[in-house]
C-alpha cells in the first residue's frame, strides 16, 4: 500500500526539497541498496571454506546366510562414522572474495544509477509543474482582465446596436481564453501528480524560481565524469567484475582436494581408522577448464569494449545536450528582445485605437491573446530548455553523495578460518 508523507510548507515544494524527498523515499533506490547489502553478505561467504561433511554408515553388512542383517555375526561388518572436508586453497578463497567484493561495488554503482535517475526524473517533474503553474497564472490573469473590460464595455454601451457585434465577438474570445485556462489548469494538476509519483507525498504546488540554465557538467572532463557519472562507474565496475571472474576461472585449473577421516567399529576384532584423499582428475582440461577461462576472458574483453562505447555515448550525449541548451539560451534571448516587445506594442496600439473610438474591444482582446501566446511561447521554450538542463545537470552525482554511499556500504569483516 502506498504511504504518503507530509512535507514542510503544506505541500509546497522547492526543487531541493523535492529532490531530497524523492531520494529518501525512492523504492527503486532502496531496492538497489538491498541488492548491495545482499552482495555484501555473499562477499563474506565467498572467502570461507565449505562446510565439513559428517558421514555415518555400515560397511560389509551380510544380507544372506545365517548371519544376514546382523551387526555382530561377521568380523568384516563395521559401523562407521567420519568427517570429510573439501579443501579450497587460501589463494582461491582470496580470489573468490575479491570477485565478490567487485560484485558489491557493481551493486553500489546500480544504487548510484537509481539515485541519479530519480534525481533526473524528479527535477524534470518539478520543472514541468513550475512552468505549468506559470502558464496557468498568465492564462488566469488574462481571463480576469478580459472579464473586467467586457463588463465595463457592456455597461457603457448598453443598448448601442453598433457595439453589439463587438461585444459578442469579445465574448467569444473570452470563452476561448477561459477554455485555454481550464486546459492549463489540467496540465498543472497532472504535473503535480507526476511529481507526487517521485516524492511519495501530497504536493499542493511548487515554490521557488527555476534554476539558471547553466550546467557544470558541460565543462567536465572525462576523468571527472568517470568518478561522478553512474553509468560510467557501473560500466567500469562491470570490467572489474569480469576480470575478477577470469582470475577465479583461472584458479580452477588447480582442482580442489577433499580429505576424509573415518572411525570403524568392528563387531569382531579390532576397531579401525581410515584416512583418504579425493583428487579430481582433469584429463579433459583443454575442453573444460581452459574453455571456462577463455569464456571469462572473452567476457572481460566484451566489458572493456562496452565501457569504451558507453563513455563515447555519454560524452556525445553531453555535447548534444549542451549544444541544445546553448541554442535554447540564444533563442530565448532573441524572443525576449524581439518577439515580446512587438507583442506588447501591438497591445498598446489596439488599446489606443479603442480609447480613441476607432478600434474595437475585440481587437484589444485579440492583441492581448497574441501577447499571451508570445509569452507562452517563451515560457514553453524555457520549459524545454530546463528539461534538457535537468537531464544534463543531474546525470552526475555530487562527490559527497558518492562518498557517503561508499562509506555506508562497508563490508562486514569476515571471520578468518585460514589455517
Amino acid at each position: 500500500m502506498m504511504v504518503f508523507h507530509a512535507h514542510a510548507g503544506e505541500g509546497r515544494l522547492t526543487l531541493e526539497t523535492a529532490l531530497r524527498e524523492a531520494t529518501t523515499h525512492s523504492a527503486l533506490a532502496q531496492a538497489a541498496q538491498a541488492g548491495e547489502r545482499a552482495s555484501a553478505q555473499a562477499a563474506v561467504r565467498a572467502g570461507q571454506l565449505p562446510d565439513p561433511m559428517f558421514k555415518a554408515g555400515i560397511d560389509n553388512l551380510p544380507v544372506t546366510g545365517p548371519g544376514r542383517f546382523s551387526l555382530r555375526r561377521d568380523d568384516m561388518t563395521m559401523q562407521r562414522i567420519g568427517i570429510s572436508q573439501e579443501w579450497v586453497s587460501a589463494d582461491k578463497r582470496r580470489l573468490r572474495s575479491q570477485q565478490a567484493q567487485q560484485v558489491v561495488k557493481r551493486q553500489r554503482a546500480a544504487f548510484l544509477q537509481q539515485i541519479a535517475s530519480v534525481r533526473q526524473q524528479t527535477a524534470s517533474a518539478w520543472l514541468t509543474a513550475s512552468y505549468a503553474s506559470r502558464a496557468l497564472g498568465l492564462q488566469q490573469a488574462l481571463v480576469d482582465h478580459m472579464q473586467h473590460e467586457l463588463e465595463v464595455t457592456q455597461a457603457a454601451y448598453k443598448g448601442n446596436a453598433a457595439r453589439a457585434s463587438d461585444v459578442v465577438q469579445s465574448q467569444g474570445m473570452l470563452v476561448q481564453t477561459q477554455d485555454d485556462t481550464l486546459k492549463a489548469r489540467q496540465q498543472w494538476q497532472n504535473a503535480l501528480i507526476a511529481l507526487q509519483r517521485w516524492t511519495a507525498g501530497a504536493v499542493d504546488d511548487v515554490q521557488g524560481d527555476p534554476p539558471a540554465l547553466l550546467s557544470s557538467v558541460e565543462t567536465m572532463g572525462a576523468d571527472q565524469l568517470r568518478e561522478r557519472q553512474p553509468a560510467l562507474i557501473a560500466a567500469a565496475d562491470d570490467v572489474a567484475v569480469a576480470q575478477a571472474d577470469t582470475a577465479v576461472a583461472d584458479s580452477e585449473r588447480h582442482a580442489n582436494w577433499s580429505w576424509e577421516v573415518a572411525y570403524q567399529r568392528r563387531s569382531l576384532g579390532s576397531d579401525m581408522v581410515s584416512v583418504g584423499v579425493s583428487i579430481p582428475l582433469q584429463f579433459n582440461q583443454a575442453n573444460l577448464q581452459d574453455r571456462y577461462v577463455a569464456e571469462k576472458a572473452a567476457r572481460a574483453t566484451q566489458a572493456e569494449f562496452t565501457l569504451d562505447d558507453i563513455e563515447r555515448q555519454v560524452l556525445a550525449d553531453i555535447r548534444s545536450q549542451a549544444n541544445t541548451l546553448s541554442s535554447a539560451r540564444a533563442r530565448l534571448d532573441s524572443l525576449r528582445k524581439r518577439l515580446l516587445p512587438l507583442a506588447q506594442q501591438r497591445v498598446q496600439l489596439a488599446e489606443a485605437a479603442y480609447r480613441s473610438g476607432v478600434g474595437a474591444l475585440a481587437d484589444v482582446f485579440a492583441s492581448r491573446r497574441a501577447d499571451l501566446q508570445a509569452q507562452l511561447q517563451v515560457l514553453d521554450l524555457q520549459r524545454e530548455a530546463a528539461l534538457v538542463w535537468a537531464q544534463l545537470e543531474y546525470q552526475v552525482l555530487p562527490m559527497d553523495d558518492i562518498t557517503t554511499a561508499q562509506a555506508g556500504s562497508a563490508l562486514p569483516a569476515p571471520p578468518s578460518n585460514t589455517p
